[in-house]
């Protein structure tokens, strides 16, 4: 099983990227990434899984159902230029998805069994959490974090990076059921790096560790476009290259009667966090918020 996909690697006549259940050799998780040229439209069923429809690098993007829902999103120019705002669609719909001036959509999706309402997410009500100090420092954008915005299975959220810190920092991990302390969740991390000044293309480095014989074990450099699998295992750090700011799409479910996030971090890295209280974070954070300016 290859669990680093390089861009390129893992796409389709239909998409950039497209990861699911059978391919990952799971049971929830899935990332589809379209590339839409300006005033193309992409259908496509939801079938058993709900979906969110995230703009990576596309404005005024339009989003409609079968059911009659139709929801206009502003969209941002790229992943370090704003918080976006989205759109959630059930399973078991037909869903098409328009841009007049074209762009890159991430779809992100999880089997489910409820089918809940077509609702849009406005970019403010994103909760924007500055996480870790230091050069552990990194902005979380919770948009469909557990307890933020309600969905059957799905988890999702947004982690940004300044170029030379360090992120998902301890390493952790939660591939085990244990009430109260850790939740059992697939997880998929998707990597857009930023170019340096001249143009030239970013890098950064991703690490998952066994957690048990024989399991998920990578140590990957990764580049925009890249996909890391964890369906088990210690992961971090996520390592951004000096000079080039890393952003990665992590995309999550689980078997749990409860939809829950809840991890435990590496016994032998766990300290670092107490060495976080009394430091600054990182003053290249937060990244934008809102639509209305590039980084």
């Amino acid at each position: 099983m290859r669990y680093h996909l390089p861009a390129g690697s893992a796409g389709n006549s239909s998409y950039a990227l497209d990861v699911g259940p059978k391919s990952a050799g799971w049971a929830y998780c899935a990332l589809r990434v379209v590339t839409l040229a300006p005033g193309a439209a992409h259908s496509f069923d939801t079938g058993d899984s709900e979906w969110i429809v995230l703009p990576l690098a596309a404005t005024g993007v339009t989003v409609a159902t079968d059911a009659g829902d139709t929801f206009h999103l502003h969209g941002r120019t790229g992943v370090f230029a704003a918080v976006t705002d989205f759109v959630y669609v059930p399973r078991d719909a037909h869903v098409t998805v328009t841009a007049p001036t074209g762009g890159r959509i991430a779809l992100a999706g999880a089997r489910c069994g409820r089918a809940l309402p077509a609702r849009y997410g406005p970019a403010p009500a994103v909760p924007v959490e500055l996480r870790g100090a230091g050069t552990c420092s990194r902005q979380v954008n919770n948009f469909a974090a557990a307890g933020v915005f309600d969905c059957d299975r799905l988890i999702a959220v947004e982690v940004l990076t300044p170029g030379g810190n360090w992120s998902s920092y301890p390493p952790h991990k939660h591939d085990e059921h244990r009430p109260g302390v850790e939740s059992e969740l697939e997880e998929i991390y998707y990597f857009e790096i930023a170019g340096g000044p001249t143009g030239t293309p970013g890098h950064g480095y991703h690490r998952v560790s066994p957690s048990r014989p024989g399991g998920t074990d990578v140590l990957a450099e990764v580049r925009t476009g890249d996909v890391v699998l964890i369906p088990d295992g210690w992961h971090g750090p996520s390592i951004a290259a000096p000079g080039h700011d890393m952003y990665y799409l992590n995309v999550m479910a689980g078997p749990g009667a409860e939809r829950e996030w809840l991890i435990r971090d590496h016994p032998d890295a766990a300290w670092i966090r107490d060495t976080w209280p009394g430091l600054d974070p990182d003053p290249r954070l937060p990244f934008p918020q809102h639509p209305g300016g590039d980084r």
